[in-house]
Parts: C-alpha cells; sequence; structure tokens
C-alpha cells in the first residue's frame, strides 16, 4: 500500500497517488453498478474501501477513513441483501422509503454528525470536524438505505457531494473533487432510473417482476 501512496501521476499540473485514483475509479464503478442493481457493486466497493482508507488516513481526515471501515462491514450487509432480493433478469428490486423510513434516515443524519463532530474535535482527528462527520455518517446513512433498495438513498449522496467537493478541494485531493463532481451527475441519473423502476413495480400486477 505504501507504493501505491508514494507513487503516481501528475494530471493537470496537479499529483495523484495511484491509491487515490485506483479508489475513486472503483468507486465511480460503484455507482455505474449500483445504477443497474447488479450484485458486484458490492465487491467493487469493498476494493475502494481498502485504498481509500489509506488515502484519507494519510490526508489526516479521520471521519473519511473511519467511515471506510464501516462501509466495509455495510457493504457485507448489502451484498447479503442484495442477493436475497435479486431477480435473475431485473436485479434488485427497490422501492421508495416509506414516511417513517425518511424521516428515520434524517434524524440518524443531523444526529449522527453533530455526535461524529464532536468526537473528532474531541479526538483532534479531523482539522475540519464538521464536514468530515456529515460526510462519514451520511455515507452510511445512504449506504444502508441502497441495501435496503430505497430510492432515497441517491438524494443523500446529493447531500454528501455537496459537501465532499469544497472538503476534498480544501484538503489537496483535486482529483477525488473531481470524482465527485462526476458523482453527482451519475447521482442524479441513478436517482431517476430507480425511481422509474420503483414506480413500475408498484403499479406491476402481483407476482410479476416489472420491467426494467
Amino acid at each position: 500500500m505504501d507504493f501505491l501512496l508514494h507513487n503516481g501521476v501528475t494530471v493537470l499540473g496537479q499529483w495523484i497517488s495511484f491509491a487515490e485514483l485506483a479508489g475513486q475509479i472503483f468507486a465511480l464503478a460503484v455507482v455505474f453498478l449500483a445504477q443497474r442493481r447488479t450484485l458486484w457493486t458490492w465487491p467493487v466497493q469493498v476494493g475502494a474501501t481498502v485504498l481509500l482508507f489509506s488515502v484519507y488516513l494519510s490526508a489526516h481526515l479521520g471521519g473519511l477513513a473511519t467511515r471506510q471501515i464501516a462501509i466495509l462491514a455495510i457493504s457485507i450487509y448489502g451484498w447479503w441483501a442484495w442477493s436475497r432480493r435479486s431477480d435473475p433478469v431485473y436485479g434488485v428490486v427497490v422501492r421508495k422509503g416509506t414516511l417513517r423510513e425518511r424521516l428515520a434516515m434524517i434524524g440518524a443524519f443531523a444526529i449522527g454528525t453533530t455526535a461524529m463532530a464532536l468526537v473528532l474535535d474531541a479526538l483532534n482527528a479531523s482539522w475540519a470536524p464538521w464536514p468530515d462527520a456529515a460526510i462519514f455518517v451520511g455515507t452510511l446513512v445512504a449506504f444502508a438505505a441502497q441495501g435496503a433498495g430505497l430510492v432515497e438513498f441517491w438524494l443523500v449522496w446529493l447531500v454528501v457531494d455537496a459537501i465532499g467537493v469544497p472538503l476534498q478541494l480544501s484538503s489537496g485531493l483535486y482529483f477525488s473533487a473531481a470524482v465527485y463532481i462526476v458523482f453527482a451527475g451519475l447521482v442524479v441519473h441513478g436517482w431517476w432510473s430507480w425511481n422509474r423502476t420503483a414506480k413500475q413495480v408498484r403499479t406491476a400486477p402481483s407476482g410479476v417482476s416489472a420491467a426494467v
């Protein structure tokens, strides 16, 4: 891993480690695969977490580094959950969240961000504890909702992207910031695709899978 962290390429005058480059490419692939509701989403995510953990740890972003560990655990859950709801033709079944589920997501994000920011600040684990914490908690909420097949997880990702771009720029992780911008476009398309599929599933006759 040291080799990947201390060697890299220069793009448009900005140096990018191989670890950051590969990790973010894997992360982009995860969004692409998630749009198509394929089980490959999760093993590719595992690879991204290992690489990005080392990148964020070296950048002294404790929240972003720690979230990779949590993402790894959620990825295992998501892999298991999607395999149980996977259709051999149409992929994993998705749906819109209930009002209670949406409120739970908002509450978890708000309370979790506050608690995590206080912990990061107390431990001096991040130079930007609040946005670092918001990205950490938002990522967990998004992945948990993704594992449950909820359309709203894409909207949580938009919030994470909006916070992540300026934080990555301030940390000197310019390639990661650019990837976050690309994420935003993929997220919007993913939300549209999952929302359309959820409507098809809701209106399909009982016992019949909706075509995507």
